[in-house]
């Protein structure tokens, strides 16, 4: 009997600080195990979605939805992304497109913050996941157009990004062109570099007390 290799503990986050485990786990695998995802699980992702932040409660966020248990949705949502990432998520069990509506339904007026909103719903979609079982890998190489003509998204409206969603590959499932890239170690910046006071570049001590 083969021995399964799970993935290495240096895929889970080092953090400076000790933050919420659910944070600490989550990544994105290029790598998807060949098990689908129940639509119990997905209502319950789509769910925490719905309640997230938004600028006047607009919610100005749409999502499309294929499993591969419908290959024809499914083949029609592979074709909004773009060709590098259809090579790996297409063994996804669940594809997603995510489209915002770029002005207010009220008022007419542009929303600046459709797309952070949209950003904003699809992390607690992704918070719910992980503290399911599941993975989520976003993209923004998508093909805007064609998803526009193929769900006939109205005007004002824009496809921006995609989600492949499923159960991470072991290691003795991954394929060889996924296992580089899924084992390799994180790297993300410290909050010195992104987190200023003052003056643009000048850390803020406020975010890391070590400064």
């Amino acid at each position: 009997m083969n021995t399964v290799t799970a993935f290495p503990p240096a895929k889970k986050a080092s953090p400076d600080y000790p933050i919420h485990e659910l944070l600490a786990e989550r990544w994105s695998p290029y790598a998807f195990a060949d098990r689908p995802v129940s639509a119990a699980d997905l209502s319950l992702l789509f769910e925490a979605a719905r309640w997230a932040a938004s600028s006047y409660n607009e919610q100005p966020w749409t999502y499309f939805i294929a499993s591969r248990e419908n290959l024809g949705e499914f083949a029609r949502l592979l074709s909004c992304l773009v060709p590098a990432n259809q090579a790996w998520a297409k063994a996804a069990p669940v594809l997603v497109l995510g489209v915002v509506n770029l002005r207010f339904s009220k008022t007419h007026k542009d929303n600046r913050v459709a797309v952070h909103d949209l950003g904003l719903a699809s992390a607690n979609l992704v918070m719910e996941a992980t503290a399911r079982g599941l993975s989520v890998h976003q993209m923004i190489g998508i093909l805007p157009e064609r998803a526009r003509e193929l769900y006939h998204i109205p005007e004002h409206h824009e496809a921006w990004t995609a989600m492949a969603i499923g159960f991470k590959a072991n290691v003795d499932e991954m394929p060889a062109e996924m296992r580089e890239r899924d084992l390799a170690p994180r790297q993300l910046k410290a909050t010195s570099q992104f987190v200023f006071t003052g003056s643009w570049g000048q850390p803020s001590s406020l975010a890391d007390v070590r400064s």
